[in-house]
Formats: C-alpha cells, sequence, structure tokens
C-alpha cells in the first residue's frame, strides 16, 4: 500500500485511487492541500464497476467535447481569416499549425503542468491535477488540426463564391459565412479530427490530470485512455477490454459521420 496526501474535490477532501506510476511526491510538489490517505493499490471492487465505466466515459467526452468545441471556436475562425487575407509570413503560420499536428502530447502536458503549477503563469486558478487543465491540454493539441485542416477547406473554396457574396452586399462576416457553408466538408472534417485527436490522448491527460479515481469508483480525472492503461498493466483486463470496445465505438461513431458528411457533399 502507498500512503501519501490526496486532493481535496470541490473543497472537500476524499480518499483517491490514483495510477501508481504516478509517485507520490508528484502530489506534493504540486501543493494540493493535504489530509486525505491515497492507496495506489486498492482495485475497483465489482459492486462499483458500472459506476467506474460510466463515469470513465462521461469525465472523457466532457474533457474532450469541451477542448474541442473551445478548439473549433477559435480555430474555424481562424482559419477563414487565414485563407481570406494575405500578408508576409503566412506561409511560415500555416506550416507552424500543420507542424502543431504532431507536438509531441506529453511535452505538451508537461508545458501545461508548469503552466497551472503554482509556480506558473496560472498557478492561482488551483488547477493541478483538473478536469480544467486536461481541457486546455487537449485544447493545445487539437486546435491545431482544426486550423489546419479547415484552412485547407477554406482555401479550396473559389474565389468567385466570395466575390458573389461581395457582389451582393455581404459584409466580411457574411463572406466568411458564406465561406465555411461551402467548406463545411471540409471544415467538418477538421473538428472529428480534432476530436479523435483529443479522445485518443493518453500522455498529456496523464500528467496534467493525474488520472484519479475515488474511492466509491468516480472517475474524477481518469478518462478512457488512462484507464485502459491502468486496467490492462494491473491484471484487470475484463474492465479493460470493456473500455477499449467504448473507445472504439467512439471513434467508429466519428468516422461514421464523416463519410454521412462526405457523402451529402458528394451528392449536392
Amino acid at each position: 500500500m502507498i500512503v501519501g496526501v490526496a486532493p481535496f474535490v470541490q473543497g472537500v477532501p476524499v480518499a483517491v485511487l490514483v495510477d501508481p506510476a504516478i509517485p507520490v511526491g508528484t502530489l506534493l510538489h504540486a501543493a494540493i492541500p493535504t489530509g486525505v490517505v491515497v492507496d495506489a493499490t486498492v482495485p475497483v471492487g465489482v459492486p462499483f464497476e458500472s459506476v467506474y465505466v460510466r463515469s470513465i466515459v462521461a469525465v472523457s467526452l466532457y474533457v474532450s467535447g469541451l477542448a474541442v468545441l473551445l478548439g473549433t471556436l477559435v480555430g474555424v475562425p481562424l482559419a477563414v481569416a487565414l485563407g481570406s487575407v494575405e500578408f508576409p509570413g503566412k506561409r511560415l503560420v500555416t506550416s507552424a499549425f500543420t507542424a502543431g499536428m504532431g507536438f509531441p502530447s506529453v511535452v505538451v502536458g508537461l508545458l501545461v503542468l508548469f503552466a497551472v503549477s503554482n509556480q506558473g503563469p496560472l498557478g492561482g486558478l488551483d488547477l493541478v491535477f483538473t478536469r480544467e487543465a486536461m481541457v486546455l491540454s487537449q485544447f493545445v493539441l487539437a486546435t491545431p488540426a482544426i486550423v489546419a485542416i479547415s484552412l485547407a477547406a477554406v482555401s479550396g473554396v473559389d474565389e468567385s463564391v466570395r466575390d458573389a457574396a461581395r457582389a451582393l452586399g455581404g459584409t466580411r462576416v457574411d463572406v466568411a459565412l458564406v465561406t465555411v457553408r461551402e467548406a463545411r466538408y471540409g471544415v467538418a472534417t477538421a473538428v472529428l479530427a480534432g476530436f479523435g485527436r483529443a479522445i485518443s490522448e493518453v500522455g498529456s491527460v496523464l500528467i496534467v490530470g493525474g488520472n484519479i479515481a475515488g474511492a466509491d469508483g468516480v472517475s474524477k480525472t481518469r478518462t478512457l485512455t488512462t484507464a485502459i492503461q491502468l486496467e490492462a498493466r494491473q491484471g484487470r483486463y475484463d474492465t479493460a477490454m470493456v473500455l477499449g470496445g467504448l473507445l472504439m465505438a467512439l471513434v467508429l461513431a466519428v468516422n461514421l459521420v464523416v463519410v454521412r458528411l462526405g457523402d451529402e457533399g458528394m451528392v449536392r
């Protein structure tokens, strides 16, 4: 049994199960309020497995969904702006976003952890080992893919479409909306690519989230991918297979949406 300190959840001290790969010292250095025993070896009991799985799916969808939503709100307008104007260094900027699609996730997680730690610029927000920190990490990972793919789609829209919108008295916002509508299949693909990047992430969310689940089996910061890694390593292959099947179902659902949108785009 590993005994140490654990975080408070919403101001209330709770017993937690953490990934044994994360040293207790990491929790200490994060300057999280103390007062709870941490047992990193206690398995999740059978009575809690359904709650455990449901809570992990909920955390995964919340973190990835919110990160991709924020990435879309930032990335799509940015892609439209980049695709509509010319300026010195544009190729460098677009290349940076393309390269960002391959950011090592563990490096991103480490940088976000530094940013939210007590010594970092966001240290006053107490985001260490929280879902919000995980959202921030996945936002950084998903946004470059959304921008790069959306930019390619927007750049492929015929200039005559923009000219027609301007000729009809459209404002810049109107022209941008028309452009996005014409590039909707590519933009949808970009959003789904960002979601795929986020939902399949392991390294960064493990670093910034801590892979924490409560003693009652409810996930605090444990996602599908980090749970699969933990369950398989501890020999609970049945739970790992269930979680793996759920993750595959989500991935297949995303692919089906892309195919459906593609078929509709070809018909139109």
